[in-house]
Parts: C-alpha cells; structure tokens; sequence
C-alpha cells in the first residue's frame, strides 16, 4: 500500500521546520510527502531545501486569502498514493504515528485522531531548537495538564491505546490536522468543498464521508500528535457562522457529493 503525508502549510516556515523533522524520525516513512502550500512566499521553499533527503513535493498555488480546501484537493488530486495522510504545519507526530495509520488503514473506514496542545512557552522551547527530539516516545520536558493528555501521550506500541479507541464514546469526526482514509473514499465524496474556508470545513468533509458509507474510526489515543501554539488572525466569525450551517445541511441531508470540489458541478 503506496502511503502518502500531506501537510498543509501556511506562512509558518519555521513550525514546518519541526513538522518536517518529526517525519524525518517516523518508524514507518511513507512513500512520499506533500507540503500543500496555500501561497507562502519563498521562506517555505528554503525550509523545503533543508530537507532534501525526503521524498517531498511541493504542490503550491498563488496567496488569495485562506483557500486550504483548494490547495487539498490538488493534492489529492495529484497524488499516486492509494492511502493518504492528513496533518498540518503546527503539528508534530509521534514516531510511531504513520505507523499506526497504515495498521488501521481499512477501505471502508476513515481514521482520525487528537491533538495534545502545547501552551506559548513550550512551542517557543521547540522553535528555539528548530528541531524536535523524543525521550521514550515522549517530548523532553514536556508536562501533561492532565489525565487525557497523559493518555493521548502514551503512544505505540502502549495496547492500552487501542482498548482506548475502541471504547472510546467521542465523536468520530474527521479532523483536519490528524486524520486519514483511502484516496478512493475522498475521490467517492468529491473531496473538500472549496467554498468552506476556515471553521469547521474539516467537519463537513468528514460528514458526507459517514453519509457515503466510510465509517469514522479514532486513534486518539493510539497516534499522538502535538499541537504547536500560535495565533489565529484568520478567524472569521461571519465564515464559522455559514460553515456551521453547511455542516447541518450536509448531516440533515444526507449529502455525499459536494460541486464545488475535485470535480466542478454535479455528480456524473
């Protein structure tokens, strides 16, 4: 099975520089890496340089605003991978978490997984380093704020992980930054919508993904991930507003294809 990690990224050259090094020191590498770059300037492509010994590509588009839904689906789109990856730019993975997708990878299902989120003081610690190291699976340093953070942070091979997940009551909705199924089941769905920028636009994939019969499954805690603090000054309360409304549609309506994704209009 031909794996594939996509990283959607933005203006944050210097958390793509940590993402970057987290793949670097995966137990099981995919095949290929795909930093999916909503219009960064050329900071991003030197990061790219540093890290000339993995398989990466590039798939890059001009800066109109935030069109990460787009810049997804030419990625997918463009991908010769049967099985895809999702992460984006201010998260590093576990070194077993490629590892523990491809080992519940199913055709008729869709993983998603959780953040561990690390506080101001933490993520500047590790940008300092430019460089992320693991002591035991675990980051040097790094204190749980609490039990569920501390399961999260367990980690492969821990099999209490995957009792975990199995019984775990949350929600399997598919999340953005952490998530992953067959390229077949995004192609089924017509992939992202690209009208939907940020707020829930992750939700509303993973809605018609359940409607189109790919059953949502977590790895919360069995593929940890760690969330890099930062701003969000491209929060707009008016999109969340439309975006929740389309994520309602989607569920009440039972809405498999979207036209506005890899392929323009209607189903053919």
């Amino acid at each position: 099975m031909r794996v594939e990690l996509i990283i959607a990224t933005y203006q944050k050259p210097d958390y793509l520089r940590l993402a970057l090094s987290a793949v670097a020191q995966q137990v099981v590498m995919p095949e290929r890496i795909c930093v999916a770059d909503d219009g960064s300037d050329a900071r991003t492509k030197a990061v790219l340089e540093e890290f000339a010994g993995l398989p990466i590509r590039h798939v890059r588009h001009e800066d109109l605003g935030f069109r990460k839904t787009r810049i997804l689906n030419e990625a997918v789109q463009s991908s010769g991978a049967e099985y895809l990856i999702f992460i984006d730019d201010d998260c590093v993975m576990h070194p077993g978490f490629v590892q523990r997708y491809v080992q519940r990878a199913r055709a008729d299902q869709f993983a998603t997984g959780s953040v561990i989120r690390l506080e101001a003081a933490e993520t500047q610690g590790l940008l300092a380093a430019g460089r992320v190291r693991w002591d035991k699976g675990r980051l040097p340093g790094w204190r749980a704020k609490g039990m569920s953070d501390w399961l999260k942070a367990m980690g492969p091979p821990a099999p209490v992980g995957r009792l975990l997940d199995r019984v775990s009551p949350i929600r399997r909705s598919w999340a953005g930054g952490n998530a992953g199924t067959f390229r077949d089941n995004i192609l089924k769905v017509n992939g992202f919508d690209e009208t939907m920028a940020y707020g829930g636009e992750d939700k509303e994939f993973g809605i018609r993904l359940a409607n189109a019969g790919i059953k949502g499954v977590t790895l919360r805690y069995s593929a940890p991930l760690y969330h890099l603090d930062h701003p969000r000054g491209y929060v707009d309360p008016v999109v969340q507003c439309r975006n929740r409304e389309m994520i309602a549609a989607a569920r009440d309506g039972g809405k498999v294809w979207t036209e506005n994704g890899l392929v323009p209009g209607p189903k053919p």
